[in-house]
């Protein structure tokens, strides 16, 4: 019934030494032959998918580029030792007309820098997809100590006035230690929010539907950290 979503607030807080560690998001260059290409010294490309996404009939990219600087894997004494606090960025480049490629998105406020040793990165092989015209990006979270929170959190994007715009945003939660669940979903282009509350361990649950006012969509880059995104206080409602 459930699928598993974001933690609580983390308990072991990243140390004071990996706090002051320097985060500068390289500028990136606005046109490449390839993915590979638009990976800045220092960075990797972690994960891509393709696909059409402005109709133009072309496969367009979408790309998770992940820091690659040693001195950002700090030892932790426990969890995830060491520990990788290299930020990301999603990147999404549309396919040129005479070939190569043309930057339209680099965002690296979505996906947040880890803080915590003991929380399991969110980012996983699949996290990151592109089909009918949309790109979805899943980020999932459980602790391996210290929480028994569980869960993720999924978005859709489709390209629609020069931007990148939220249309679908999907929540689920279990806490590991009651069996308690609860999930949220919202269309933004219908407005329909469904509600759900629960138990893992049966198939019994509470659907409540309701519809948001009309508004205009959100970009990428007005939604912030992902993992912090609550609209209308909808998650703080749940607890």
């Amino acid at each position: 019934m459930f699928a598993l979503l974001p933690v609580p607030l983390a308990l072991f807080p990243l140390s004071a030494q990996a706090q002051d560690l320097p985060t500068a998001i390289p500028p990136i260059i606005a046109t490449a032959p390839d993915a590979a290409g638009f990976v800045p010294q220092g960075w990797r490309l972690e994960m891509q998918a393709e696909g059409d996404l402005n109709g133009d009939g072309r496969r367009d990219l979408a790309l998770l580029l992940r820091g690659d600087d040693p001195a950002l894997r700090i030892a932790a004494r426990m969890c995830d030792d060491p520990f990788d606090t290299n930020p990301r960025i999603l990147l999404v480049a549309f396919a040129a007309r005479g070939g190569g490629y043309r930057r339209a998105v680099a965002n690296a406020t979505l996906i947040p820098r880890r803080e915590n040793p003991c929380e399991m990165d969110w980012i996983e092989e699949g996290a990151l997809g592109i089909g009918r015209g949309r790109i979805s990006l899943h980020l999932q979270r459980m602790m391996s100590m210290g929480g028994w929170a569980a869960g993720t959190t999924r978005f859709t994007f489709r390209w629609q006035a020069d931007a990148l715009r939220l249309i679908g945003w999907d929540y689920s939660h279990v806490a590991r230690n009651s069996g308690e669940a609860a999930g949220i979903g919202i269309n933004y282009l219908t407005r329909r929010v469904r509600t759900e509350t629960g138990r893992i361990d049966s198939d019994r649950g509470t659907v409540r539907w309701s519809t948001i006012p009309r508004a205009p969509l959100l970009t990428i880059d007005q939604i912030g950290d992902g993992l912090a995104f609550d609209p209308d206080k909808r998650i703080e409602k749940l607890r």
